[in-house]
């Protein structure tokens, strides 16, 4: 669904209304259904990839508000999980391509081949985006400046 379709014309007042009618408790979960909705649009396999960075960046989230004033090592190793965690989604889908291309080119100088052909690895849209908003999100809560949302989980 593009921005310009008159798909997205029809489905962004719906969110919106819908938004606007229903508790605040539950809010940010239409947002989130409703967002993964329009991603799916693009590429739906491309939706477990999000639903791990949000299950990642949402149970990091918990933990380190949890044991935050008890726990700080804890806090800073959960922080790292995620961190290594997200950026490691990120660099395979930006970065493995052309990662394995200059291997094999070097490996290729000593007669070595790794892969023949790379993976053809599609970027998902505004995957850089989402990522790095996670892990501010992340950061935010480990330093005190956020709290997690309090909903229905």
């Amino acid at each position: 669904m593009l921005f310009n379709s008159i798909n997205f014309m029809v489905f962004f007042p719906i969110v919106i209304m819908v938004y606007f009618f229903i508790s605040r408790k539950y809010r940010y979960l239409w947002l989130l259904v409703s967002s993964y909705y329009f991603y799916m649009c693009w590429n739906p396999k491309y939706i477990l990839l999000i639903a791990a960075s949000t299950v990642i960046t949402w149970s990091s989230g918990v933990l380190i508000e949890k044991y935050r004033t008890e726990k700080k090592s804890l806090c800073k190793c959960i922080l790292a999980v995620c961190f290594i965690s997200n950026i490691g989604i990120l660099v395979f889908f930006k970065y493995f391509d052309f990662i394995l291309m200059n291997i094999n080119s070097v490996l290729g100088k000593f007669g070595i081949a790794l892969l023949e052909k790379p993976f053809d690895v599609v970027l998902p849209v505004g995957i850089s985006f989402y990522i790095f908003q996670a892990l501010s999100y992340t950061v935010d809560i480990f330093q005190g400046g956020v709290f997690r949302q309090r909903g229905i989980c």
